[in-house]
């Protein structure tokens, strides 16, 4: 398999805590966007970042619509439950905190336009969408994990979501005002998976 990602996405960040949980062996390219050669939409005609290439030359993108085929790749450790109501749960609250993501992402694009072309109004509406989200976190929070008793997409995905504020927006003093999300994030960074893909500062 080659997963294509920026090592700065939070995104390709739960692609690859997944691949090392389920110790999935898997080539990374490096790959922005951004960049003028960039080739990512050769592989993902909306040309985001990750893209998963499995070993028949399939393709898949969409961060979670990959964690799902690891999944089904390797069953154990599983990172959804079965289908049911607690399965619906982790969904509901990974995508939470996806769009906790998604806001922060957008706070940091807009951020690099020009001044006079920043939107306030707009950076003012992400910023209460990543308030709302880390309160609803902080709730869900507890002594081990979001749901059920052992890592899931949910955790995975919310500790990205976290990781990502520390690097773009640092002015979010989460953990202040936050106590319980604080102590998870920090029993979250004791695992390898998450040590290893730590985002490089630039």
């Amino acid at each position: 398999m080659k997963l294509i990602a920026s090592l700065t996405s939070p995104y390709a960040r739960k692609v690859r805590i997944a691949l090392l949980e389920k110790r999935l062996d898997c080539e990374l390219i490096v790959d922005i966007p951004w960049e003028a050669d960039t080739h990512v939409p050769d592989y993902n005609p909306l040309g985001k970042v990750p893209v998963l290439v499995a070993d028949d030359g399939e393709v898949f993108y969409d961060s979670s619509v990959i964690v799902e085929y690891l999944d089904s790749v390797l069953s154990q450790p599983s990172l959804l439950p079965p289908p049911g109501l607690e399965a619906v749960r982790t969904r509901k609250l990974a995508a939470l905190a996806d769009g906790l993501c998604d806001a922060a992402v957008a706070i940091f694009l807009e951020r690099k336009r020009p001044p006079a072309h920043q939107s306030v109004e707009w950076v003012s509406r992400q910023q209460r969408k990543i308030d709302a989200a880390l309160a609803t976190l902080e709730r869900a929070a507890d002594d081990t994990w979001l749901i059920g008793g052992r890592l899931s997409l949910a955790d995975i995905v919310a500790g990205c979501a976290l990781g990502y504020l520390d690097l773009r927006l640092t002015e979010i003093d989460w953990r202040a005002r936050h106590p319980r999300l604080h102590s998870y994030f920090d029993r979250l960074m004791t695992r390898e998976s998450f040590l290893q893909t730590m985002p490089p500062s630039s």
